[in-house]
């Protein structure tokens, strides 16, 4: 997401991206008297961020393959992967726009999982350029959420970094009722649903994550890792 206070993150990661919308582009890092609040590792994501990622409903996914970067946007539904702290079987739930949980219980999450954070659901098919550089082994992404028109003063969004994976059997159907609980139109057309049931769902687990929010402050920051 474009900042107005400072220089572009070095070194981060690319992936993947489907199926519609808009987004943006660049990390940054503090200019000098810009708020930060950093996470410790490990530690579950604070409900702020997880609050923004409820808020919206398109990101913008960068990855790399054999071709070079590219990017796309994609609609995604955003759930909450609960008791990953504890390295035990986890549930995910549905986040609304208050960042709630609405309550798809699943086994999501992965066993020993580091840090309780959120997943990130979206459809896209294993045979576009993004789907096949997702399924490559090792394959990360880097992805922003943002609204657009917004005001320098009050400017918000999100710059993430993680990995993806298909979903399948009883994960996929986990997976699918959170989107299908963002995306009510999708179950409400016959059509809709039965071409997105035969395309594959991934999973995006996000392991750093950072709000800006202007709002609060010029350029301030708060960061998650997962790690």
């Amino acid at each position: 997401m474009a900042e107005m206070s400072g220089a572009e993150d070095a070194g981060g990661e690319a992936g993947p991206g489907a199926t519609a919308g808009v987004g943006g582009a660049a990390g940054s890092a503090g200019a000098a008297g810009v708020g930060r609040a950093a996470g410790p590792a490990g530690r579950g994501c604070p409900e702020a961020i997880r609050r923004a990622l409820a808020a919206h409903t398109t990101m913008t996914l960068a990855y790399v393959d054999e071709d070079g970067p590219q990017a796309c946007a994609v609609l995604y539904a955003t759930g909450v992967v609960a008791g990953a702290e504890d390295g035990g079987a986890a549930g995910v739930g549905a986040g609304g726009p208050s960042g709630g949980a609405s309550g798809a219980a699943s086994g999501v999450a992965e066993a020993g999982v580091v840090g309780a954070g959120p997943a990130l659901y979206f459809v896209t098919a294993t045979t576009t350029r993004h789907g096949r550089a997702l399924v490559e082994p090792g394959a990360r992404v880097a992805f922003t959420a943002q609204r657009d028109g917004q005001e320098w003063s009050g400017l918000t969004g999100l710059q993430g970094r993680g990995r993806c994976r298909p979903l399948t059997g009883a994960e996929r159907a986990a997976g699918w009722q959170v989107y299908v609980e963002r995306f009510p139109f999708v179950a409400a057309s016959d059509r809709l649903r039965a071409a997105l049931e035969r395309t594959t769902l991934w999973e995006l687990r996000p392991d750093w994550l950072r709000l800006i929010d202007n709002g609060q402050g010029f350029g301030h920051k708060e960061e998650w890792s997962g790690r």
